[in-house]
């Protein structure tokens, strides 16, 4: 617990220099040690940390495997008839399993991080699906009637409620396609029960119970606006951070987090947003003062040349934005409409904004003069893409501000020009997973359901696809659990 201290106040290398002499003996400083060079690696990808988080990793794994039993938890279970119980492992053991799934997990996000080849990704996808298992199997043990709680009970019951939540929240939110190509190979995810699991392990008084905590911290404040539908338990994330912001007033990963959570409820005094710079030149009038001294156009034509790739891999907005950028390749470029507001769509920024009606308001008057703009100007090659784009987010803006029907009229614009779209495809499928969303806050779940699935199964190959698709899958299982609760209480009153 003192190297975690040590971490969690800031002091990395002081922590490492403390796990650092136990390594080759102790699995839990040996995991610990390997975890936050792992952390340090996926934060900085210099290929030099991922190779050193590495090697770190499979010694952490060499050593658990040291110490496991010989019939191991995944080997057991491969045979239904001899399914083992708590009373032929010993306390060690039993921590050895646990932490070799984690070691196994962490190795496997290496593995992908470190090459991008078909023969990596195997590697990588083996290590998961061992992981998974022995996860499973844990948590049925701990399940189990002959359970019996050893001396260090709670360190093994924190890593079992990590992982398995951890798996069952991530499986839980993947899209449809993938998900069922997964349970063709034996995984399945509960959200609830992923939940409910890193609740318990955050709760729990093991050392594990901060890397829950981070893990929920995650969902309710990225994942749920990223890759899901805004709709965020700011309580609940206030709740699991107050107590680590009072015992770690200055460490990093909490402010971090507190800063995220202003940024969520539309404090934007306390939280600091950076869009790119081109984005926002491109937003002055000609006659403007602008106050970088850089012409936006020569800074669109210099995005495309611009494109990294972080661990072998290209970033989807990155490619997004060079997309977009293209049209200034032209003698004579055709500027973008509101290219700062359209990258804050992408990153579901509206959910934060409309929080605040007068932010929404201010944003509905730029957008309102852009439509004004797009209306006045000659017809081009991306006339029809730009006023879609300027629908969809005057329909978010008024859907925010409560004009329903008048945001239902934009996103429905949207799919009536499908065939005249020429590069903006996303619209589309985002105009419909739009409309699902607000008719599901009207309760029109079924119409809902409806979009969402013509959403997902009618359009391909699109900008920030698999984004799109992770956010119809949240919407979806959102709709399907409304009308499922809908039903109970029809039932209920019925029978009352």
């Amino acid at each position: 617990m003192v190297a975690l201290d040590l971490f969690l106040t800031n002091q990395f290398s002081e922590a490492l220099s403390y796990l650092k002499p136990r390594t080759k003996e102790s699995m839990y400083h040996s995991l610990t040690y390997a975890t936050i060079l792992e952390m340090q690696a996926m934060m900085t990808f210099d290929p030099q940390d991922i190779l050193l988080a590495g090697n770190m990793m499979k010694e952490a794994q060499s050593l658990c495997q040291r110490h496991r039993r010989k019939s191991s938890v995944t080997d057991s279970f491969s045979n239904l008839v001899h399914r083992p119980t708590m009373d032929q492992f010993t306390e060690e053991e039993i921590h050895a399993e646990v932490c070799y799934a984690e070691c196994l997990l962490q190795r496997a996000a290496l593995t992908f991080l470190q090459d991008e080849n078909m023969v990596s990704f195997i590697k990588g996808g083996i290590k998961v699906r061992n992981s998974y298992q022995t996860y499973k199997e844990l948590d049925s043990l701990v399940q189990s009637s002959q359970y019996c709680k050893g001396e260090s009970h709670r360190h093994f019951e924190g890593g079992v409620k990590l992982g398995v939540g951890a798996f069952n929240l991530t499986l839980s939110m993947l899209p449809t396609r993938i998900l069922r190509l997964l349970e063709f190979v034996g995984f399945s995810g509960n959200k609830d029960y992923g939940l409910l699991q890193l609740e318990e392990g955050a709760t729990g008084h093991s050392f594990r119970a901060v890397l829950c905590v981070m893990l929920l911290l995650c969902y309710h404040t990225f994942l749920t606006f990223v890759l899901g539908t805004g709709n965020v338990n700011i309580e609940e994330a206030e709740k699991l951070l107050k107590p680590y912001l009072n015992r770690y007033p200055k460490g990093a990963i909490f402010l971090f987090f507190a800063g995220r959570i202003e940024a969520i409820k539309g404090n934007i005094d306390t939280a600091t947003y950076i869009y790119m710079k081109a984005a926002y030149l491109s937003m002055f009038g000609k006659e403007d003062y602008k106050p970088f001294g850089d012409d936006e156009v020569e800074l669109f034509r210099a995005v495309p040349g611009l494109k990294l790739k972080i661990a072998g891999k290209s970033l989807p907005t990155e490619k997004f934005a060079i997309r977009k950028s293209r049209r200034y390749l032209s003698p004579n470029p055709v500027s973008l409409p509101i290219p700062a507001l359209e990258m804050m769509y992408i990153w579901n920024g509206y959910a934060v904004i409309g929080k605040q009606p007068e932010l929404t308001d201010g944003m509905l008057e730029i957008i309102t003069k852009a439509e004004a703009v797009l209306a006045k100007c000659p017809e081009n090659e991306y006339s029809v893409d730009d006023e879609c784009l300027v629908k969809l987010l005057k329909g978010l803006c008024l859907k925010y501000l409560g004009r329903v029907q008048e945001a239902e009229e934009n996103f429905r614009s949207i799919a009536a020009n499908e065939k005249k779209i020429k590069y903006d495809h996303y619209l589309i499928p985002n105009a419909l997973l739009e409309l699902a969303l607000l008719f599901m806050e009207q309760g029109r779940n079924e119409e809902a359901i409806k979009l969402l699935e013509s959403a997902k199964q009618n359009y391909k190959n699109y900008s920030m696809e698999s984004r799109t698709h992770f956010r119809i899958q949240a919407a979806t299982l959102q709709a399907k659990s409304s009308l499922e609760n809908g039903n109970r209480s029809i039932v209920s009153s019925v029978s009352l």
